[in-house]
């Protein structure tokens, strides 16, 4: 793209910058869409206030069927703020979608989806199928462009998490 226009950005003084805040904005912009897909379509399978990061935590704990911890949920989503990973739970609890078991430690508990969590995310997974993955279908060759930004959406993964450890010493004198 041509500096003007870009030359009055803060975020983007060259050419490289301006790529990079267009990919940031337009992941914000997919992030904002992609959850109002998934609060939309949950909201229409349950009567309870769920919102976002509830409807994800359930599908993370209903994922390969078998119980999980506060801290494994967390860690597969890669959030570091188990207060809140844990309100989410007990939301989740009240509506009967998960229930708390006790590890055989008996210092921690694990998660498991109910058989009410079980059909919620089954119609979820349906009108997922049946609408979201019908539509996606239609880009050509979906397959591998979706497995190719799925590795690069890893590897900046990583590259931002090394930059935010990185940032949090940094100085700019």
């Amino acid at each position: 793209m041509e500096p003007k226009y870009y030359e009055n950005w803060h975020l983007a003084k060259s050419d490289n910058e301006f790529r990079v805040t267009e990919f940031e904005w337009s992941m914000i912009r997919f992030y904002e869409a992609f959850g109002r897909w998934v609060t939309t379509t949950g909201s229409v399978l349950t009567d309870a206030d769920i919102k976002f990061s509830e409807h994800l935590i359930l599908h993370v704990i209903r994922m390969q069927n078998r119980p999980k911890s506060s801290a494994t949920i967390a860690r597969m989503m890669n959030r570091d703020d188990l207060p809140n990973v844990q309100y989410s739970l007990r939301k989740l609890e009240s509506a009967k979608l998960i229930k708390k078991t006790k590890e055989k430690s008996g210092k921690t508990f694990s998660y498991s989806v109910t058989d009410t969590g079980k059909k919620m995310t089954d119609e979820y997974a349906h009108i997922r199928s049946d609408l979201l993955i019908r539509a996606i279908g239609t880009i050509s060759n979906i397959e591998d462009r979706v497995t190719e930004m799925t590795q690069l959406l890893s590897v900046l993964t990583g590259i931002y998490e090394e930059m935010a450890r990185s940032s949090a010493t940094f100085s700019t004198r």
